[in-house]
């Protein structure tokens, strides 16, 4: 579509020590595939070792998270790109700060929501409660994706999809399938974008950011 989009994962846990640094690979692969060229402390402001809510790893480690720092960095790049991919942090009602879920910050910045849930046996509820839940808090919710996390078979997978439909007008744009590990970020690049246009509808997204 030739957009100029920025990205940014505002909160990563369960980051990797390496030398003595906490790498942030969400947040490195996030700037590696997008191609660019941001401060990596304004795409990933807070970085925890624990691999737990930020909240309770802001609190392990004695620190604090402070939510005007992360809506900071988030203007700074959104002033520099048409358009801001904000990666979440382990579900929607995540605590990330004290007595905040993860919705007040999607709400402050603007935000509207691409949901992914799990493809298998459970998605229905929770993929359910999670809409039900920005529907009552006025979020808006560009469509929903699943994501198939294991190899195993699962019967409830074909069908989730429509169940979940026939409660929910909010579109279903499709169900990522096992990738295991692709390895280089161009070898999941070249499996990605071809699977991305036959399979993945992303005309609510576009819609929903205004281009056709």
């Amino acid at each position: 579509k030739g957009v100029d989009v920025g990205v940014m994962k505002p909160l990563e846990s369960g980051a990797v020590r390496f030398e003595g640094a906490l790498i942030p690979r969400d947040a490195y692969q996030l700037k590696e595939v997008a191609g660019v060229d941001d401060p990596l402390e304004r795409v990933n402001p807070y970085c925890f070792e624990a691999p737990v809510a930020p909240a309770e790893a802001a609190r392990r480690e004695r620190g604090e998270i402070d939510l005007k720092r992360i809506e900071e960095a988030f203007w700074a790049m959104a002033s520099r790109h048409e358009v801001m991919i904000v990666e979440g942090v382990g579900g929607l009602l995540v605590p990330i700060a004290r007595g905040v879920l993860l919705p007040q910050l999607i709400s402050t910045m603007e935000l509207p929501i691409l949901l992914v849930g799990r493809a298998g046996l459970g998605t229905i509820n929770h993929t359910l409660l999670s809409l039900y839940y920005c529907k009552k808090e006025g979020l808006k919710v560009m469509g929903y994706l699943l994501n198939k996390t294991s190899p195993e078979v699962d019967p409830s997978e074909e069908d989730n999809p429509r169940w979940i439909s026939s409660f929910t007008d909010v579109p279903y744009l499709g169900t990522f399938p096992y990738m295991g590990e692709l390895g280089s970020i161009t070898e999941a690049k070249e499996f990605l974008l071809p699977f991305f246009k036959e399979k993945i509808s992303l005309s609510p997204v576009f819609e929903a950011l205004g281009f056709s």
